[in-house]
């Protein structure tokens, strides 16, 4: 029997063990590794090379979203679940714009989650039944604005979204210059990009920004 090799990415400690005790069960199902941050998810994908990712959408250092953006560039064929307690559609649609495989609420993984995997891993799209009829009524009201200007988060470059997200975490410009590995100088130029992209100024505003287009939660 060909395993199914899985990597959890989750930053609660109960919830990724809880994640884990359930794939153990599974006969077909191996989870080859857990990661704690978005960061730490794309890291051991690329040592690890699992068939399907579960991926928290709430993570520090690096969200879930931005980590399956990364992801599906450098693997194109690697599916991503998102785990997540945002049923709002533009959580959703987001991150299945990122390249997501399917996108699972938390209160229903239990359930869902063993048939999401195998959906996943066979190239399909998964997503939780109490969230279908809403992915389908945003992706129609979408369509009308195919040609519009890109607005909020998508006007950000991979980079200055990674740039926000540590803003909003409290990160200093030199502490951010060095987990990404620029100069401080480059992050304030990504400071002033994203503070003249979005029309905020401060870190106060970015990081209210931040938490509520779910990049952080409030008690990071």
């Amino acid at each position: 029997m060909n395993q199914i090799k899985v990597l959890v990415a989750e930053d609660h400690t109960i919830v990724r063990k809880g994640l884990c005790a359930l794939l153990h069960a599974e006969p077909d199902i191996e989870v080859v590794g857990e990661a704690e941050n978005g960061r730490e998810a794309v890291k051991m994908v690329e040592q690890l090379a699992p068939d399907v990712v579960l991926m928290d959408i709430t993570m520090p250092e690096l969200n879930g979203m931005d980590a399956t953006r990364q992801l599906k560039k450098k693997f194109p064929e690697l599916k991503i679940l998102i785990l997540s307690m945002h049923t709002s559609e533009e959580y959703i649609f987001e991150t299945l714009r990122a390249g997501a495989s399917g996108y699972l609420v938390k209160r229903s993984a239990t359930t869902d989650l063993i048939q999401a995997i195998h959906v996943a891993h066979k190239g399909e799209s998964y997503l939780s039944p109490d969230i279908s009829s809403k992915v389908i009524t945003y992706y129609v009201k979408q369509k009308e604005g195919d040609t519009a200007e890109p607005e909020g988060l998508d006007k950000l470059s991979d980079r200055e979204r990674e740039v926000l997200q540590l803003i909003a975490e409290g990160h200093a410009n030199r502490d951010i210059a060095e987990q990404l590995f620029i100069s401080p100088k480059t992050v304030e130029a990504h400071r002033a990009n994203i503070q003249r992209k979005l029309k905020i100024s401060g870190t106060a505003e970015l990081t209210k920004y931040a938490i509520i287009k779910g990049l952080v939660e409030l008690g990071f």
